[in-house]
């Protein structure tokens, strides 16, 4: 009867890993795979399951007491904690911002980790005393990268096989390829070039944030079709080699940078680190007697300095100062969208070009002026480039304006992720206020600025003390610098602080009134903003 009562328990924890499995999947999967930065996380806050695990403790602790009693006893408790335990485990699939994708690698991952656990729970299944079963729980998270690892040579003979398949169909239909990076504003540059080269021709470019190898692999094999005149592909840097994987996989024969910047800044330690990392889409590039079109912020990096000064022909430099090629002369922000005057002296001599789209937010006056600089240079007529853009629709979650029913006004920034365009988001809140209505801010702050966060929230809290009534922020102990220096410079604003985003949204459902200017600035994913109880 012991193997029974033990195998009883063994097929009851499997249905339970079976649940959990999916959870630990989900923060895998938002982690992109990276067994280090998974492991790195489970150490860090410490996501073994507590829960079950006292209650482990607790049928151990009853046995000891009780004195001798039959092991079917304390394994049927067993089954039946990791039954409810099952029962009650929520579903990524279902209950998350960000919910796990199922996708066929995920898949393998999931069954894999599931199989490895069945001779986890085999061998749990002779144990003598309760206390062994906390051993396979806790390992539960640890199978997950195993499977991974074991699944590693499956994984890359079939990414190999996709990449030469995406590669070969580039190669035969030969479209003109631009390669968009920088550390941020690449995907609303992309946004704007492909709405303005779409006007012109056929044009593919990758949807939403879409911008790692198998990303742009996966559109070219579905969505490449023959007649394409120009292949967009968002370029982005988890590391020195990142980019240059990207350029062989999609040539380009143009490229833009955005900027240099703090975004992913934990991921680089240092802003030249990011300037060499970025700085591949432009060897790339000057391989091909290309042109690159770069924001001015780049010259703030030696590396780049250094580079473009030995390839000067190959690079257009967009901004306001002494060195810009495709000049800035002026931006200004109403509540019908954004006006940006330019010159181009090289190319157009001085004629001067009034672009205009329905876009918020002062910072993409360089993403307009960059995405016009690149469409002249990819052939089409200014005057065509200018009209296209002035029905450019506005970008889903970046800095999007949405009047609503009850009159107030929402600001989705969601998906911004670095300090200036934070800094663009508070001025803009500022400016759509129509002086009666107060300007609310929901926001969690940044994330992966490393050493930069403290000291990039103080100077948020000071801007948003500056434009903000009402900041509700969404975990507080993450971003302390900034609650403290908006509750001390804010002289009539307030703090909300707040656990969740449920949590602000329902603020706003009792507190909201006409006339008011509310702004969602980031939002965090699952992993930040909430922990992981177990």
């Amino acid at each position: 009867m012991i193997w029974l009562g033990g195998a009883v328990t063994a097929v009851a924890f499997l249905f339970f890993a079976l649940r959990r499995l999916r959870r630990y999947l989900h923060i895998y999967q938002q982690e992109e795979y990276d067994s280090l930065r998974f492991l790195r996380w489970l150490v860090r806050s410490f996501a073994f399951d507590k829960r079950v695990a006292v209650a482990i403790a607790v049928i151990a602790l009853f046995v000891t007491l009780a004195g001798p009693i039959l092991p079917a006893i304390w394994q049927g408790a067993l089954a039946g904690l990791f039954i409810l335990a099952a029962v009650l485990e929520p579903d990524p699939r279902k209950n998350a911002k960000k919910k796990l994708a199922m996708t066929k690698r995920a898949q393998r991952i999931y069954w894999t980790a599931l199989v490895l656990t069945v001779p986890v729970a085999g061998i749990a299944a002779f144990a003598p005393a309760p206390l062994w079963w906390v051993a396979p729980l806790w390992a539960l998270p640890l199978v997950l990268v195993l499977g991974n690892l074991i699944l590693m040579p499956l994984e890359s003979r079939t990414q190999r096989k996709f990449w030469n398949e995406a590669h070969a169909k580039l190669k035969r239909l030969r479209p003109t390829v631009i390669g968009i990076t920088g550390s941020f504003g690449k995907t609303s540059v992309k946004h704007i070039l492909g709405h303005i080269l779409s006007m012109h021709a056929r044009t593919l470019y990758t949807p939403g944030s879409v911008n790692t190898v198998m990303g742009n692999t996966r559109i070219i094999r579905e969505q490449l079709k023959p007649g394409t005149r120009y292949f967009i592909a968002e370029m982005g840097a988890y590391g020195i080699g990142s980019i240059k994987r990207l350029c062989d996989l999609t040539p380009p024969d143009l490229g833009i940078l955005t900027t240099i910047g703090e975004a992913h800044y934990e991921r680089f330690k240092s802003l030249e680190t990011v300037a060499q990392a970025k700085f591949e889409l432009s060897e790339a590039v000057v391989a091909k007697e290309g042109k690159m079109i770069v924001g001015e912020e780049v010259l703030a990096q030696q590396y780049a300095v250094d580079y473009m000064n030995a390839h000067r022909d190959n690079f257009i430099i967009c901004g306001e100062g002494e060195f810009a090629d495709l000049k800035i002369l002026n931006v200004e922000q109403s509540k019908d969208g954004l006006k940006v005057r330019v010159t181009w002296p090289e190319m157009f001599g001085a004629e001067e070009f009034a672009l205009f789209a329905p876009l918020y937010g002062l910072h993409h006056g360089t993403n307009m002026a960059l995405a016009f600089g690149a469409a002249v240079l990819a052939g089409v007529p200014a005057k065509k480039a200018i009209a296209a853009m002035a029905t450019v629709p506005q970008i889903e979650h970046r800095l999007e304006v949405k009047p609503q029913g009850d009159g107030s006004i929402l600001i989705d920034d969601a998906y911004n992720s670095n300090p200036s365009g934070f800094a663009a988001a508070l001025e803009l809140t500022d400016k759509l206020r129509n002086g009666r209505g107060r300007r609310i801010l929901i926001t969690p702050g940044m994330a992966e600025l490393g050493e930069r966060h403290d000291q990039a929230h103080a100077e948020l809290g000071l801007k948003a003390a500056q434009c903000i009534d009402v900041a509700l922020v969404v975990r507080p102990d993450r971003i302390p610098t900034f609650v403290d220096t908006f509750e001390r410079r804010a002289a009539n604003g307030r703090v909300v602080k707040l656990n969740s985003f449920a949590e602000a949204e329902d603020w706003l459902k009792r507190n909201v009134k006409e006339d008011d200017v509310v702004l969602i600035e980031n939002d965090l994913p699952d992993i930040l903003e909430r922990e992981f109880r177990v």
